[in-house]
């Protein structure tokens, strides 16, 4: 295949600039927040049912413990002073909402990115001192929510990006403040960018342009337009653009979700049909409840089963089905009903399944609910529905519920090394004496 290489592109600077902030190890830092004698010692954090490595602190990797790590391998790490812990996605939400309303003050324009990343567009600072106003930036955070923070300054998202790397890799010499404000300086970081942790680019694309002989970003970004747009699509282009110095993303709104799901894999093989049924029901509550959250309906509901794939001497299945709703519902009481009639069609009995989730999709928001013309949802669910949330408000666990679910434990995972819910639970509040 030949490549054509482009050598004109050039750097624009911009008045704007973007800045990057991540939270630096988020899990991890979020449990030495309120154990400080964590701070310098290895910490990792499980997945759902205690399963596998999906967070750890630097010391941790210094150990060479790997993400994806099985449980089960951590003891003899634990033996060299590991601190395990389960995840707490109520102290991690938490504690993000606190991140980003902390850093949302100092500028109006941001875009949340992901539960640990934000974005933040800086229009009209060009007579601000960047590195300074990074500083701040961490100081903040540090003074109001106890997490370290990274921050990477350029004149385009996938540059911001790249320069929060640099912070992050180089933090004792950048005191994790890093600004893109040169070509020089931009050319120097994508030379040092594997392909491989290039922003956009996944596991399949890397594989491809690595036989292209594409080994850095800033390979990348000398390929003919062409070639890009033919063979990555206009994403692709619009990513080498970005990366080099062309603004082409901007911060994005937050969009109404086109689906929303529960899923949970369980920590030991379901084979009866009723426990099976129970989750499904209460995953169509959880469903129902993140619908009435954001004011929408939906008008489809999808079910679906998994067995365990790593048992490969038993017998494996996995199916889903999607039903359409009669009437757009945001019901817990008809989205639990349809999510089992959903899993009757699709349930093979003799088989132990691993996973299994609920869908909704055909989300629509509050004014544009699409009724029926022969018959819609009984009005009294909507009070019901209204008056549940208001009983069951910051409880983990409801008060009210459906009789199909198990209001003990709806969540039902297995998490032995949970730390406490600091932050959203009254009985777990630190107490100073």
């Amino acid at each position: 295949m030949v490549i054509l290489y482009n050598f004109t592109a050039k750097f624009i600077p911009h008045n704007d600039m973007f800045a990057l902030v991540d939270c630096n190890n988020f899990y991890a830092s979020s449990e030495r927040a309120f154990q400080p004698e964590l701070n310098g010692k290895p910490v990792v954090v499980l997945s759902n049912n205690d399963g596998c490595v999906i967070a750890r602190s630097n010391e941790a990797k210094d150990l060479g413990i790997k993400m994806g790590l099985p449980a089960f391998k951590l003891k003899e790490f634990q033996e060299r002073g590991v601190h395990i812990f389960s995840s707490n996605y109520e102290l991690y939400d938490d504690m993000s909402r606190r991140v980003m309303n902390t850093l949302s003050e100092f500028t109006p324009e941001v875009e949340v990115y992901s539960i640990d990343e934000i974005f933040l567009k800086l229009t009209g600072f060009q007579n601000y001192d960047l590195r300074e106003y990074g500083l701040q930036m961490r100081r903040t955070v540090k003074k109001n929510c106890w997490i370290p923070v990274s921050v990477g300054f350029a004149p385009t998202k996938a540059l911001a990006k790249v320069a929060n790397k640099i912070a992050k890799k180089f933090s004792d010499t950048l005191e994790g403040v890093y600004i893109m404000d040169s070509e020089e300086k931009r050319i120097k970081a994508l030379k040092w960018l594997p392909i491989d942790d290039v922003w956009g680019i996944g596991r399949q694309l890397s594989k491809k342009l690595k036989n292209w002989g594409i080994k850095t970003a800033y390979d990348f970004t000398l390929l003919d337009d062409y070639t890009v747009e033919k063979q990555l699509s206009i994403v692709g282009l619009r990513l080498k653009k970005e990366l080099s110095g062309q603004n082409y993303l901007d911060l994005e709104n937050t969009e109404r979700k086109k689906a929303i799901a529960t899923t949970r894999s369980f920590a030991r093989d379901e084979y009866s049909y009723d426990n099976l049924r129970e989750r499904v029901s209460t995953f169509a509550t959880r469903c129902a409840e993140k619908l009435r959250a954001e004011k929408s309906y939906c008008s489809k509901i999808e079910v679906f089963v998994i067995t365990n794939q790593f048992k490969v001497h038993e017998m494996q299945y996995a199916n889903k089905v999607i039903l359409n709703l009669p009437y757009a519902s945001n019901s817990n009481i008809t989205l639990s009903k349809y999510a089992a009639k959903a899993l009757g069609v699709i349930y093979k009995a003799g088989y132990g399944y691993k996973k299994t989730g609920v869908v909704v999709h055909g989300i629509t928001p509050q004014p544009y609910k699409q009724g029926n013309i022969f018959f819609n949802e009984d009005g009294k669910h909507e009070k019901l529905m209204r008056v549940m949330d208001l009983l069951n408000i910051s409880k983990m666990d409801p008060v009210v519920a459906l009789a199909s679910n198990d209001i003990g434990r709806r969540e039902k995972m297995l998490r032995e090394k949970l730390s406490q819910c600091y932050t959203t639970k009254w009985s777990d509040l630190i107490e100073i004496s």
